[in-house]
């Protein structure tokens, strides 16, 4: 049945997950190797997103005080440490941020409102930590109803097993693998083994 699925730009929005200085800056706490290669990609996307006037959405991941989250990680990441803003690579004025402080983007915000209200009915999913926040945003927006088609090329975390661990449970289950240049183009690459 996922040969059925077909992104349709016109019903898409862009999810941008955690493209944050503190993960994708070079001089970042916690950067990610590889992040020139992904901010170009996640780039090309935003470009395409705003060509064609559909939403797009930049996560910002903040830890809130006295949350498990806080208390999971030893660094944290505070809503005024300069770290914590979108990297200088993206032009956010044609998207909006949404601060969260879960892995899960929709949860304890608004996001899936924000969504429906638009009438969007699929996400395009990149950015950072593959296996943390774009797989549990990925998971999460299957749930509520969306199309998840999630970029493997413009995704990124640090460890290959990591990565490719959240590539083969999400095209199980959860979303359609696809590479930046098919979304530009329109295509799909269903059950891909990227």
């Amino acid at each position: 049945m996922r040969d059925s699925f077909k992104l349709n730009i016109q019903t898409a929005a862009l999810l941008v997950i955690d493209m944050q200085k503190y993960f994708c800056d070079d001089d970042g706490g916690a950067y990610v190797s590889g992040a020139d290669i992904l901010k170009a990609n996640v780039k090309k996307l935003i470009d395409m997103f705003v060509k064609v006037n559909q939403p797009i959405i930049f996560t910002r991941h903040i830890d809130t005080p006295g949350s498990l989250m806080e208390k999971w990680w030893s660094k944290n990441l505070k809503e005024d440490d300069p770290q914590s803003a979108i990297t200088k690579a993206f032009d956010i004025a044609n998207g909006e941020v949404l601060i969260k402080d879960q892995y899960d983007a929709f949860l304890n915000t608004d996001l899936e409102s924000k969504l429906k209200k638009k009438g969007i009915k699929q996400v395009v999913i990149c950015g950072v930590l593959t296996n943390l926040c774009c797989e549990s945003t990925a998971r999460s927006a299957f749930m509520r109803g969306f199309e998840v088609y999630f970029v493997t090329d413009a995704t990124a975390t640090y460890k290959k097993e990591m990565y490719e661990g959240t590539l083969v449970n999400l095209a199980y289950g959860f979303a359609i693998l696809v590479k930046t240049d098919k979304v530009i183009s329109g295509q799909k690459n269903v059950g891909s083994k990227e």
